[in-house]
């Protein structure tokens, strides 16, 4: 059984997720190239060791590239640090603004505090930007590359642990505001009450898109071993505890042909864990793609590998 239900109107982002080295980047790749055949699509990554380049044999990069030799597709690989310093340029003076009024830091304090790396950028970033592309509807399909399961995990984590960040930032403007209406009788809002509303808005955007069944769909990969099957079961309950249902799961690299005595041993042990995966994930639409005779790279061999994975 393929994955189904990819070219639906409705669904604007597909997210492949999984534990490192189950064949992510590939399906996420192939899936690209079939959504291509219909709409203008958009590959992106945002993981830290991007594949992309690598599975398109193109070289991509971060900024917007149509791939050669497929229409309608286009790819992109966030760069976490690009986007961070674009990000502080373009609000730097609201941020140090809420910083100066609401804390008890210097400006050489505040400079420093500035300064500091924040964790989690790259997956904030990485949709920040899927929320704004989408806006800007130059594109009909998103299909996203993640990192593996920790890095996916912490992503769905973030626009609650943004949500919180803002409040406590409202919260010290609202202190801020009190002050400054009890002493003058009058407030009005500035830059650093603007951009804590747009990044509310922002959070909220990525929050509702992860959550539409309709627009948005996290598609689960794994292979046939134990650890893999134990990280996506973690992966899908973590999932779920976000309010984000997994409905269709691809088992990789399953071994389907050979008679020496190793590949009937493989095969016996795949299908023990197969069924094990069937079993435990029963719920789930199972895509099962056989192990290839080579890597999956470049153009030739992903449309190979998209006759197996879509339909």
């Amino acid at each position: 059984m393929a994955l189904k239900g990819l070219k639906k109107d409705a669904l604007k982002v597909i997210l492949f997720g999984g534990k490192g080295g189950v064949g992510k980047t590939t399906c996420a790749s192939s899936a690209g190239c079939f959504l291509a055949e219909d709409f203008k699509t958009l590959l992106f990554s945002i993981d830290p060791a991007h594949s992309l380049s690598d599975s398109l044999g193109q070289k991509i990069g971060d900024e917007i590239k149509e791939i050669k030799g497929v229409r309608n597709l286009s790819a992109f690989e966030i760069n976490a640090n690009k986007a961070l310093s674009k990000f502080k340029l373009e609000h730097e003076e609201e941020i140090k603004k809420i910083l100066d009024t609401s804390t008890y830091l210097d400006s050489e304090d505040i400079d420093s505090v500035f300064t500091l790396p924040i964790p989690g950028i790259d997956e904030v970033m990485g949709f920040n930007t899927i929320v704004d592309l989408i806006e800007e509807a130059d594109f009909n399909k998103y299909v996203v590359d993640t990192a593996p399961t920790g890095h996916a995990l912490r992503l769905l984590a973030l626009p609650g642990l943004l949500d919180d960040w803002i409040k406590i930032m409202a919260k010290m403007r609202w202190k801020y505001r009190y002050m400054v209406t009890t002493f003058s009788g009058n407030y009005d809002p500035d830059e650093g009450d603007d951009f804590l509303f747009k990044m509310k808005k922002t959070v909220k955007k990525i929050g509702d898109l992860l959550k539409d069944k309709e627009r948005c769909e996290f598609i689960a990969v794994t292979i046939p071993e134990d650890m893999a099957i134990l990280e996506t079961e973690r992966l899908i309950n973590g999932l779920n505890q976000y309010g984000i249902e997994v409905t269709q799961l691809v088992i990789n690299n399953v071994l389907k042909s050979g008679d020496c005595e190793f590949c009937k041993q493989k095969k016996k042990e795949q299908k023990k864990h197969i069924n094990h995966i069937k079993k435990k994930f029963g719920g789930l639409k199972t895509t099962i793609m056989p192990l290839q005779s080579r890597d999956v790279k470049g153009l030739d061999a992903l449309h190979i590998f998209k006759e197996l994975l879509c339909q």
